[in-house]
């Protein structure tokens, strides 16, 4: 059996797009011929790669398949630069990182080798606890995630810890806790959670012995917007040192006190050789590693 590279590099594009139109007007084909080179080839490996819903979500076989375009277009793009005959060729390097990296210290990395590279970059966000789920999907080459276990057929790197704090605004402070940051009152004040997904504050109600079910929750699921919806005294939360430092200095944040909850984050890439991917774990990790605290993690 052989996976025909014109048919999956199809499937990839129509994953990609979202819809096999889309796909279709990418590939400069049209949606019938798209929907014939899926058919042709699930008829090659004998499995159904694509579940066409809206947006398309790919099979456990159709993942492989994706992932296997995806790493043969790299190393296409690499062995081009190696003889010189790039040219116009831009590679695409699709990449997972948490929300709080992205908008703290992820970015100048990236932009380094984009300034070296005929790069450009497709980031995908979400919790650093569910980014390598998007590795094993094929979705991305990369990942910033808490998973120190390496996913099958990638290698892992350590980038440090980022370290929450419990802050509020010193307006909020003065109102919700008076007498002090005690259970009664953590009980009755409203906190901010990041998302569904977030349980962060959670974890720090319950090494107060506060029941999680118990404050008000407003839901923020934007991380320089959640850091502002804090500084306002919408509720308090769990903020990294990056974003609450300016406050705290000044005084228009407070700490709750309480063990601050330490994360510890992870570099996770396919385990090809690629100098493109390997460029950009080398940047991000030195990054990460610069200016994430390095203290050990207190495994929780």
């Amino acid at each position: 059996m052989s996976i025909p590279l014109d048919f999956a590099r199809t499937l990839a594009t129509v994953v990609d797009e979202g819809t096999l139109d889309a796909a279709a007007r990418r590939l400069h084909i049209t949606p019938s011929a798209v929907s014939q080179r899926l058919r042709a080839l699930e008829d090659q490996v004998g499995r159904v790669v694509l579940v066409r819903s809206k947006p398309v979500r790919t099979t456990a076989a159709g993942d492989a398949v994706v992932r296997l375009a995806r790493q043969l277009a790299l190393l296409e793009h690499d062995a081009l630069a190696a003889m010189g005959a790039e040219g116009g060729d831009v590679a695409s390097v699709p990449l997972a990182v948490n929300a709080d990296s992205l908008a703290t210290w992820f970015l100048p990395p990236l932009h380094r080798v984009a300034q070296r590279r005929p790069v450009v970059f497709d980031l995908h966000r979400d919790d650093q606890d569910f980014t390598a789920g998007l590795l094993e999907s094929g979705v991305v080459m990369a990942a910033v995630t808490s998973r120190e276990a390496p996913v099958a057929g990638c290698r892992v790197r350590d980038l440090g810890v980022l370290r929450y704090e419990a802050v509020a605004a010193a307006g909020f402070a003065q109102r919700w806790f008076p007498g002090g940051v005690d259970g009664a009152a953590l009980a009755r004040a409203p906190l901010v959670d990041f998302d569904r997904r977030d349980d962060l504050q959670s974890q720090w109600l319950t090494t107060r012995g506060v029941s999680t079910g118990e404050p008000p929750r407003h839901r923020v699921p934007a991380s320089q917007d959640f850091a502002t919806a804090v500084a306002l005294g919408f509720g308090w939360g769990l903020l990294p040192e990056f974003q609450s430092a300016h406050g705290l200095a000044d005084g228009t944040l407070v700490r709750l006190g309480g063990d601050p909850i330490d994360v510890p984050l992870f570099w996770q890439q396919w385990n090809l050789t690629s100098p493109l991917l390997d460029e950009v774990a080398d940047e991000v990790v030195g990054e990460g590693r610069r200016v994430l605290a390095t203290q050990r993690v207190s495994r929780r």
